[in-house]
Formats: C-alpha cells, structure tokens, sequence
C-alpha cells in the first residue's frame, strides 16, 4: 500500500502499522512524535494502529541545540 510518510510517497505492506512505518524512518527510541492524518496517535498505540492506503503519517523527532 501507498502511504505518505513526511511529504513522502512510501510502500508499506498491508496491514503496516504506525510503529513499523517510524521505525522505517527513524531508530531514536525516545523524542519521537506521530501524527496520523493530522491526529496525534500516542505512543501506547502505535503497535495498534493500523496504516490504510492513502494515509498521511508525520514522524517528528526533538532535536537539542542551540
């Protein structure tokens, strides 16, 4: 399936979930931020909540510096 992951077109398998496609963009294990079509989606249910085709995912990561 076609999702978009920041701005970008991306393959994702059927059935992908939100913690699979940040970890495909990201390995930080903390500072980590997702949004699901415009929807803040928690930590607790990335493993949980399940891509459709066409959905747009923003992955944010903190970044410290001056």
């Amino acid at each position: 399936m076609k999702v978009i992951v920041n701005g970008e077109p991306r393959d994702l398998p059927d059935g992908a979930t939100v913690a699979e496609a940040v970890a495909s963009v990201t390995a930080a294990g903390a500072g980590v931020a997702a949004a699901l079509n415009d929807e803040v989606v928690r930590r607790s249910g990335w493993e949980t909540t399940r891509l459709s085709d066409g959905d747009r995912l923003e992955v944010l990561t903190a970044v410290q510096g001056g």
